[in-house]
């Protein structure tokens, strides 16, 4: 069995990138290796935490295996955009990159919780692990740091030593207006820790927003086997991916970036609309199903898509998203249609758990933005409360296991007489939800009936998981 390994020289690094897992290499490492400059435009990837995964791509040279996992089945082809992958620790060679004039392109997928904002939309400087590094920023530029926001400082601030010149940061996380999120937030941090490097910042800096799509599940031992098999290649860090995938930019380059357009990539003077589109209909329903059918017994967005009450559960949820819509309608029905087709590929193991994670972060983006406006039209919307609804029934122990940045304080809020826990859990994700009887009410109602509902015996989760090593 022979290894992945480069033949060729890999291309130089101009382009770094913070959050390393399978997203990022079946997105924007894909549509860099589709460009045609692809030659000129070497990534340097870091892990978010551990470095398993750089240990493994290391050994192959940052080479891996696609998956495009179409119904009618798999193809495969080997991206060679990651010039180096390093663990989180590798501090001096993350300096080194910034420091570097070749570098130009920062991108990030750290998840909607890594940029660490507090109730504003700002920075939580509250936060202990955010004092820390500030504290260790102001001891010494080059120390350490342990928030993906601190990492980026640090790195502007040895870009301002080196004298380096401009660069741009590409945040590609589910976050609207993602590019001006970012850009507050390391602002703010820039300034508590030296005000000299925030006004470097402003004028070096530039920030572009983008919407990101493509269902990227976990690989599986048997996905690693597959490759194997087909390809006759032992690959460490396979990815699995559908065969959609669209990214849209906004935003000015401060300096150079790969020609992602020849590869498929749109760049617009208004992402909004397709953000929207997007988080509200696909990352919208996936929330939606994480809950809800992980409740019901479900263990992946296949599965509950073959459920009639899930099915009738996500139409209603998309009615009421797409009411509020800007892109035209006919757009908006194509999307919804395509939709169902990705969520029902049955060789797409796409878990609820995972989707699960962190639904103190995703549901004031996903689902949230479409509530308030059908309350502010007069109208209780039952697709969005039933999320919200699975979500309180999710913190008190049924279906997906919690994972959540604020574990602790919503689990205990979630306790107790049902009447309570909906309504302290609706205060603690927005107040004004809380203040509508109407919504505590509808939520309420609903996560009786679902704390009610037997899970089918066909999809309980100990039989599933049982029977595969999932």
């Amino acid at each position: 069995m022979s290894e992945l390994k480069r033949t060729a020289a890999a291309p130089p690094v101009r382009h770094v990138h913070l959050g390393l897992g399978n997203f990022f290499r079946a997105h924007q490492a894909w549509y860099s290796h589709r460009a045609p400059d692809a030659a000129q435009w070497g990534i340097a990837a870091f892990t978010g935490r551990s470095p398993e995964l750089a240990t493994a791509l290391a050994a192959q040279d940052g080479l891996f295996t696609l998956v495009t996992r179409a119904a009618d089945g798999d193809r495969f082809e080997v991206v060679d955009s990651l010039t180096r992958a390093h663990p989180a620790d590798d501090h001096d060679a993350w300096l080194g990159y910034f420091a570097d004039p070749r570098v130009q392109v920062v991108t990030t997928t750290v998840t909607e919780a890594g940029y660490l904002r507090g109730s504003d939309g700002g920075l939580d400087a509250d936060r202990p692990e955010v004092r820390a590094d500030v504290a260790a920023l102001r001891g010494d530029l080059r120390a350490p740091v342990r928030t993906a926001p601190a990492r980026l400082v640090a790195g502007f601030a040895a870009r301002r030593r080196a004298g380096a010149g401009p660069l741009t940061v590409v945040p590609c996380d589910n976050l609207p207006e993602n590019g001006s999120v970012i850009a507050r937030v390391l602002g703010e941090l820039a300034e508590l820790v030296d005000p000299g490097l925030a006004r470097w910042v402003t004028g070096n800096v530039a920030y572009v927003t983008t919407m990101v799509d493509r269902i990227t599940p976990e690989p599986t031992a048997d996905d690693v086997a597959a490759v194997e098999a087909a390809t006759g290649v032992r690959d460490r860090a396979p990815v699995v991916t559908e065969p959609f995938t669209e990214w849209v930019l906004c935003g000015e380059f401060a300096a150079g970036r790969p020609r992602w357009e020849d590869a498929g990539a749109t760049f617009t003077a208004d992402v909004a609309p397709f953000e929207e589109r997007k988080l509200w209909l696909l990352n919208g329903a996936h929330s939606l199903l994480a809950y809800a059918a992980s409740i019901r017994g479900h263990i992946t967005v296949a599965d509950a898509m073959g459920d009639e009450t899930c099915r009738g559960w996500l139409e209603e949820w998309w009615e009421a998203a797409s009411a509020h819509l800007t892109l035209p309608a006919a757009d908006v029905v194509a999307y919804r249609a395509a939709l169902i087709d990705r969520f029902a590929n049955p060789r797409m193991r796409h878990r609820l758990d995972q989707i699960a994670a962190d639904g103190s972060q995703k549901l004031p983006i996903r689902i949230l933005p479409t509530l308030r406006r059908e309350r502010a039209a007069g109208r209780l919307p039952l697709g969005a409360t039933r999320a919200l609804a699975a979500w309180v029934c999710h913190l008190r122990g049924r279906g997906a296991a919690v994972t959540d940045a604020r574990a602790a304080e919503l689990a205990s809020l979630a306790q107790g007489p049902l009447p309570d826990a909906v309504r302290g859990v609706l205060e603690a994700l927005d107040p004004e939800l809380a203040a509508d009887d109407a919504v505590v009410q509808a939520v309420l109602a609903q996560a009786t009936e679902l704390l009610s509902t037997p899970a089918p015996e066909r999809v309980r989760p100990s039989a599933v998981l049982g029977a595969r090593s999932i």
